[in-house]
């Protein structure tokens, strides 16, 4: 088991935000996480990550170079440490500087013997350079390697926040909404990068179109109200009347394009 959770929960004030969360994650699956506006998907998140402290529960990690640990009480450095990493909701790369720095940047920081070697001079790096430039090559942006990432585009910046997550070969990746806000022709190269970096790397998604959850996932599980209403195979979740009853109208055939040109059966929030 690579990840798992018991009685997660995490309240503020009178809301609880997660309640009560048994989960695991086995090495391999792409898992998606689902639900409506306020179902507490990225606190979930946020508690795996260390970025929130749970108001109870466990969280155990099985990471490549400590081994099964607990990470209850873990903070962000430590279980990206472990090899847990993740992106967010907005891009997060170095704006001014080249796609292939930010690249190059993060693996010089997961290094180890080099990551506080300031003043050295970055040409020496060879080693680095190569591996950034191989990421680049994975995930699509080579031709930007002296490009800054500022020029990109929206989806190409979700791409350069997976390359630079990679760049420190994790155990657990976690991508939050990687396809917000992207173009069509962006969000086709992005679901076929995500596809593509789950051949090798585990990998857990919060994502609101559904047809890509449908399309990539291996298993699905579904919060409402901060409970785990809902997990199998995206045929499974498809299908379940709960899950259908949580999303008022539910995803399926009968999916209705709305006044604002969005499908009924699009997850929001």
């Amino acid at each position: 088991m690579l990840l798992s959770t018991s009685g997660l929960t995490k309240t503020f004030g009178g809301i609880t935000a997660v309640d009560g969360v048994d989960f695991s994650l086995e090495e391999g699956e792409l898992c998606s996480v689902i639900g409506p506006n306020g179902a507490g998907k990225t606190t979930f998140f946020n508690l795996i990550t260390g970025e929130l402290e749970p108001t109870s529960g466990m969280i155990e990690f099985d990471s490549s170079t400590a081994g099964r640990t607990e990470i209850t009480n873990a903070d962000p450095a430590t279980t990206a440490r472990l090899g847990l990493h993740r992106s967010y909701q907005i891009t997060n790369v170095f704006p001014t500087i080249s796609v292939l720095e930010n690249v190059r940047i993060a693996v010089q920081a997961h290094s180890g013997t080099d990551s506080w070697q300031f003043w050295r001079n970055v040409n020496s790096f060879n080693d680095h350079f190569e591996e950034a430039y191989g990421i680049l090559e994975r995930i699509g942006l080579a031709e930007d390697a002296e490009t800054d990432a500022q020029n990109l585009s929206h989806g190409e910046k979700r791409s350069l926040e997976i390359g630079i997550a990679l760049a420190g070969e994790p155990d657990l990746l976690l991508l939050d909404e990687p396809t917000a806000g992207v173009s069509s022709e962006d969000i086709s190269r992005l679901t076929t990068l995500i596809d593509n970096v789950a051949t090798d790397h585990s990998i857990m998604l919060i994502e609101h179109n559904m047809d890509i959850v449908m399309d990539i996932s291996d298993r699905v599980i579904v919060l409402d109200s901060g409970e785990l209403i809902a997990d199998g195979v995206p045929a499974e979740i498809r299908d379940s009347k709960r899950v259908q009853q949580a999303y008022l109208g539910g995803y399926g055939d009968d999916a209705t394009d709305t006044d604002d040109g969005t499908e009924s059966g699009v997850a929001s929030g």
